[in-house]
């Protein structure tokens, strides 16, 4: 779960970290008002959309006065952000931070995630923070500085340490380096994250370093152990069918391609988006129902796979172990009466209930394609979205 950067400088103020001051606005007055707040300019406005490339992109500027602010929010807001991670459709803008503008003599990057090689965490930083740090990654890996943290002992001085050295913080500037990285690193480990981002972190002309813009996700398998961080959660952020999937605990994930599919296991899913490419198609969405679904939640599943308008056929792949094949039919049938079906539905069942589940289907009246390997019912889900695309 992705939130704010409004929202991750609140949390980096409880763990003692250091970030510009600043008031979130939701309409131009607001940012004026937010402006005058914060006294004298200038001001930097930045739009919140869970995205980076925003300055890139023109989500970030600069105001000298709260007039001058409040008349370039009016450009911003309720305009769409397109930046190379959101794609063509964008992100739309609904709220802006707005910030004192802060003299930057120097710039780092600072972040802590989720290393799977050691099953533990890392923290990376470079000298060379800012917007080009993903072109430094790619053109100049040994200026990104990783250390393994073992989480059963924590970060450790001599980490710290190392780190300060190896990126250029001046012995003067290492408490407050010390203090920022820990506090992020307790923040990190307490609150379950999978990334902390601080890009940049930066060296003011004052002598002192600063979180400047700050970029936080969360475990969302660990949500249930923190209420106050999924009560940050911004649905409008999100897919909407990512989000009413999420109300059936489905792992979903839309995709761009024309075949929807769903599948009980997430090593079959896979499998089953694989031969779909395989044979040519393109799969609409990751969608693994899991191995205890109720019909209820089956239906929830198929009404979501219905409901995207790129959809030409549907894959159903089953492999009943767990997850019995007849609930899984149930759940197709219940979905179709109260929402209908305008597409072909193309249906793999196997394992425990095979029959009874197929029978289900062949009695609902349901316009059901059978296949008796998932060779052949990708084959078949593929040849019928073609014919429906060239048709259309």
């Amino acid at each position: 779960m992705k939130i704010h950067e409004y929202q991750a400088h609140g949390l980096l103020r409880q763990y003692g970290v250091r970030v510009p001051e600043g008031r979130v606005a939701f309409d131009s007055d607001g940012v004026y008002k937010a402006s005058c707040a914060l006294g004298d300019g200038p001001f930097i406005l930045k739009a919140q959309v869970h995205t980076g490339g925003r300055g890139k992109a023109g989500g970030i500027k600069r105001a000298d006065n709260p007039e001058e602010a409040a008349s370039l929010a009016r450009g911003m807001f309720n305009h769409r952000l397109v930046t190379k991670q959101t794609g063509p459709e964008g992100k739309l803008i609904t709220r802006v931070l707005v910030t004192r503008s802060v003299a930057i003599k120097k710039e780092y990057y600072l972040s802590f995630t989720v290393d799977g090689a050691s099953a533990g965490v890392v923290m990376l930083a470079s000298s060379e923070g800012g917007m080009e740090i993903e072109e430094t990654a790619a053109k100049s890996p040994e200026k990104i500085i990783r250390e393994s943290i073992d989480i059963t002992v924590g970060l450790r001085e001599y980490q710290l340490r190392r780190v300060a050295a190896r990126i250029g913080i001046q012995p003067e500037l290492f408490k407050g380096f010390a203090a920022m990285a820990s506090g992020i690193y307790r923040l990190f480990i307490e609150k379950d994250c999978s990334l902390v981002e601080i890009n940049p972190m930066v060296e003011t002309d004052e002598g002192c370093l600063l979180a400047l813009d700050a970029k936080i996700t969360f475990d969302e398998n660990a949500l249930f152990r923190h209420e106050d961080i999924l009560s940050l959660r911004d649905l409008s952020e999100e897919d909407p069918k990512e989000a009413e999937a999420a109300k059936y605990n489905l792992n979903y994930i839309s995709l761009d391609g024309e075949i929807g599919c769903m599948v009980n296991g997430a090593g079959l899913a896979m499998a089953t988006m694989d031969i779909i490419r395989h044979f040519g198609g393109r799969p609409a969405n990751f969608l693994d129902v899991g191995g205890s679904a109720t019909a209820e939640r089956v239906a929830g599943a198929f009404g979501i796979l219905l409901s995207d308008g790129h959809v030409k056929s549907v894959l159903i792949n089953i492999f009943g172990g767990i997850m019995k094949c007849d609930i899984i039919a149930k759940g197709i049938v219940a979905a179709a009466e109260q929402i209908g079906v305008g597409i072909p539905i193309v249906v793999r069942l196997e394992g425990t209930n095979a029959e009874q589940g197929r029978e289900i289907l062949l009695k609902s009246g349901l316009s059901i394609i059978s296949a008796d390997t998932l060779r052949q019912a990708a084959q078949k889900a593929v040849e019928i979205s073609r014919a429906r695309e060239v048709s259309a």
